[in-house]
């Protein structure tokens, strides 16, 4: 097939890119990179600042563009709000998606409307997330920014979802957070579990098989403008502590928007890597902390591994919210009983490889793509 992804986050779609072309088919990918990232793709969608670039990016893709943009079997789009553009415009490129390409698809990988309707709704259907605590009050990115919140359950951003939920042919989840976000807005017949793929690089780059070196590197890597929506300032904070109490056997690294290959070299020198708070799942940067051998401080909890069908040893150090001193707890232990840590490394490892592998989440994603062809 002919497919074309369009947009990218953390590098999913760059990464999808090359086990798709491992398949035989034909793809291309058109994003901005992922921002400072700077993610391959064959397109570039970066947005310049200012309603100048806004501008020029509308009529790049309306002219020099529009050429490269038709004539795929599949077009995976990243998100309702395609391209940095208003909401009518999105539409806009939307629809002529749909008028001049075959097949169009969601990759649920981000917030979208029913995302956030799913995290405050009163039922809870998540006990925590990055909008809602354990006790059903706000959370500090919440308080901190209601104008997100809004904006996604306001009429312009609400009705660009609507739109594009109703008139995609699936969506295929990378979380199950996402998952179950979409499963409220479409049909079970059109929904699918894909995963986040990690590639080869990251399953043999770095991978340590003996125990950890005396001095134990806890990393942390962020995104200056996300912190509190990742949590990461209370991460940092049991990083600390964990240092504070075992100073002699820790060192504690944060490293913060770097671009990808550089941020991936420095990666491969932890030993635990913290990714996020408010998850109930690992996302890309901690199954490449896992690929790579190392602990993963992040989301794992029961729902999520009874939902991709994992039993045996949960390899991911699950952080709650309110509870983070439960994590500096179990962290020392660790330090103090490097044998266990390193078991749980190598259980992480296998974990990777069985349940997100680039060619085991690539496969997903073209049975789902053949499906609905």
């Amino acid at each position: 097939m002919r497919i074309l992804l369009f947009g990218d986050a953390s590098g999913f779609h760059a990464t999808l890119a090359i086990g798709l072309r491992a398949l035989g088919h034909d793809v291309t990918v058109a994003s901005h990179g992922s921002y400072w990232m700077n993610t391959p793709r064959d397109i570039d969608l970066r947005r310049h600042p200012g309603k100048i670039g806004g501008a020029i990016l509308w009529t790049r893709l309306r002219t020099v563009l529009s050429h490269r943009l038709k004539g795929y079997d599949i077009v995976a789009i990243t998100n309702p709000v395609l391209v940095e553009q208003r909401p009518h415009r999105c539409k806009h490129l939307f629809d002529w998606l749909k008028r001049n390409n075959g097949k169009v698809v969601l990759t649920a990988l981000g917030t979208d409307t029913p995302y956030v309707e799913m995290c405050v709704d009163p039922s809870l259907p998540l006990r925590y997330n990055e909008w809602r605590l354990p006790d059903g009050s706000p959370s500090p990115y919440a308080l901190e920014h209601p104008e997100i919140l809004q904006a996604w359950l306001n009429d312009p951003l609400r009705d660009l979802c609507r739109h594009v939920y109703h008139r995609v042919d699936g969506v295929i989840s990378a979380l199950y957070e996402y998952h179950v976000a979409a499963s409220r807005w479409i049909t079970p017949e059109k929904l699918a579990y894909g995963g986040i793929p990690i590639a080869a690089t990251s399953l043999s780059g770095g991978w340590k098989s003996a125990p950890p070196r005396v001095d134990t590197t806890l990393f942390l890597g962020r995104h200056r403008s996300r912190v509190v929506e990742k949590g990461t300032d209370r991460l940092e904070w049991v990083a600390r502590e964990v240092n504070r109490l075992r100073p002699d056997k820790t060192r504690v690294q944060i490293v913060e928007n770097l671009p990808f290959e550089q941020y991936t070299e420095l990666l491969n020198q932890a030993d635990i890597v913290f990714d996020q708070l408010y998850s109930y799942t690992p996302a890309t940067n901690a199954l490449m902390a896992m690929a790579r051998g190392q602990l993963a401080v992040s989301g794992g909890e029961p729902e999520y591994y009874r939902f991709i069908g994992h039993e045996g040893v949960k390899p991911i150090i699950n952080i709650v919210p309110g509870r983070e001193q439960e994590t500096v707890d179990r962290l020392v232990h660790l330090i103090d009983h490097p044998q266990d840590l390193h078991d749980l490394r190598v259980a992480g490892r296998q974990f990777v490889e069985v349940h997100n592998s680039l060619a085991v989440v690539a496969r997903r994603f073209d049975r789902f793509y053949q499906s609905i062809m």
